[in-house]
């Protein structure tokens, strides 16, 4: 996938398919604007998503990376990444579609959602690039909103689920598992006393989290030469992850916390992404550290339970009193 920043310095070479938006998330709705432009292939046209971002620097659901690899993931050929600046946002929406989208872009075939709204103050909609659909020389398709239990799909939607931890309502209307990338860093090796291990990463600055809490969480391990054939098998390991300041511990940043079921391997330095798949339990600070590991036990069991996997019996002692948990 060729990637530009910005289309007003920039002329296409070749006819394409465009879809125009914010795509923050790039949930079920988003990709299925992406799959239109995409069938367009057939037609030898070339398939172009088009972000504009009034604010790059507030809070999303997917940072640029993450939104570069999903995009190039579904298929897009180009991805035209305009910050709003001013010769944008002032621009009138008829000389949007004639200077940027028919002369720059060279659509020859738009597919939009059907609110839809660009131009200065919003003004341009879908009627207006209906109405110059013969005088650009594209084909306009406005595609209905994608629903689910009665209610649009939006990223708006997608962030009120986010923020009452309801991953799998999260992970439903995205179509694909809520992600958290980062390196593998060093941390302060409590989890390796308390003999489970576990890796910490800390997320991009403007990234979206869910509230702080337990999670259970499926793991892709990053090939680790870099630049490995696309090809190359990625390793997935299903765990439990907290997010938080580990108040029990206490941490002075907001990270990321996994520990990997049945994984043997020194992962410092490696890239990692962290799907979340189901909420456990808030954070919550404990009286000392055995208290900690008998809750991690706990912890682990849901995990092993959510992903239906096999338990085993653990003895272990809190207080001079044996307990007993089913975690690994």
């Amino acid at each position: 996938m060729k990637y530009i920043e910005g289309f007003m310095d920039y002329t296409m070479d070749r006819d394409t398919a465009v879809t125009l938006g914010k795509f923050d998330g790039l949930h079920r709705g988003h990709q299925e604007l992406i799959r239109r432009i995409c069938a367009k292939k057939a037609q030898g046209l070339e398939s172009a998503a088009v972000t504009i971002w009034p604010n790059p620097k507030a809070p999303a659901l997917l940072t640029k990376g993450e939104k570069k690899a999903l995009l190039k993931k579904f298929g897009v050929q180009w991805w035209i990444d305009c910050p709003f600046l001013p010769q944008i946002s002032h621009m009138e929406p008829e000389t949007f579609v004639r200077e940027i989208l028919a002369k720059r872009l060279r659509a020859k075939y738009i597919a939009v959602g059907s609110d839809f709204r660009f131009g200065y103050q919003r003004r341009g909609d879908c009627a207006l690039l209906a109405k110059m659909q013969k005088e650009c020389g594209y084909e306009l398709e406005v595609v209905e909103k994608e629903c689910y239990e009665g209610r649009e799909i939006s990223s708006s939607y997608v962030k009120e689920a986010l923020a009452k931890g309801n991953m799998e309502l999260v992970n439903t209307l995205l179509g694909y598992p809520y992600t958290v990338q980062g390196e593998v860093l060093h941390g302060r090796r409590i989890g390796r006393t308390l003999g489970m291990p576990t890796t910490n990463i800390i997320p991009s600055v403007g990234k979206l989290l869910p509230p702080n809490g337990v999670y259970a969480s499926k793991t892709i391990i990053q090939p680790q030469t870099y630049g490995a054939d696309e090809g190359q098998q990625m390793e997935s390991c299903c765990g439990i992850t907290n997010i938080g300041y580990k108040p029990t511990v206490g941490e002075y940043f907001r990270g990321v916390e996994t520990y990997l079921f049945d994984y043997e391997g020194d992962l410092y330095g490696r890239m990692i992404e962290v799907q979340l798949y189901a909420y456990e339990r808030p954070e919550q600070k404990f009286p000392d550290m055995e208290e900690l590991k008998a809750q991690m036990h706990r912890d682990i069991a849901f995990g092993k339970n959510y992903f239906r996997m096999p338990l085993e019996k653990t003895i272990f002692v809190v207080d001079g009193n044996s307990r007993v948990c089913y975690n690994s």
